[in-house]
This record gives C-alpha cells, sequence and structure tokens, in this order.
C-alpha cells in the first residue's frame, strides 16, 4: 500500500511544528522516500537520536512488511 508524502509531512509535522521539513519521492511508487527535516529541538541530540524521533512520529508507518512506507532516506538536523 502506497502513501502520500503529505501523509508523510503530516505526520513529521505533528511532531515537529516548527520544522522545515522537504519530502521528496525517489521512486515515483509511494514507498520510497527522502525527509529531510531540520528542527531546532534537534540542537544537541546526535543523528540517531534525531532520527529515531522522527521514525517514531511516523507511528509505525514503516514497521515490518506491511507497512505502507517501504523506505525512508532520512537527513536531521538542527537550524543554522
Amino acid at each position: 500500500m502506497a502513501i502520500q508524502p503529505e501523509e508523510i509531512e503530516d505526520l513529521i509535522r505533528a511532531a515537529f511544528p516548527k520544522a522545515r521539513i522537504a519530502i521528496t519521492d525517489l521512486a515515483g511508487d509511494g514507498n520510497h522516500y527522502a525527509a529531510e527535516v531540520i528542527d531546532e529541538s534537534f540542537r544537541g541530540q546526535n543523528r540517531v537520536q534525531q532520527q529515531r524521533a522522527v521514525y517514531a512520529a511516523l507511528k509505525g508507518k514503516m514497521d515490518g512488511a506491511q507497512g505502507e512506507l517501504h523506505a525512508l532516506a532520512l537527513t536531521t538536523k538542527a537550524p543554522d
């Protein structure tokens, strides 16, 4: 089952309301995306902590073989 980029952004935005978020469909199949999330809350966190927070915001959409989102190339950082 495919997922729309707007749905990915909405899920991330619910957890990071002030973030700059860019979602890119990598394969045109609704299953492979790249996301860039820039948020002040990431300041002082390492990359693993940042990315875990974003994955948690996806509320299971990537879980297991039945997940709606197959792949997400994730870039996270605090604003410059």
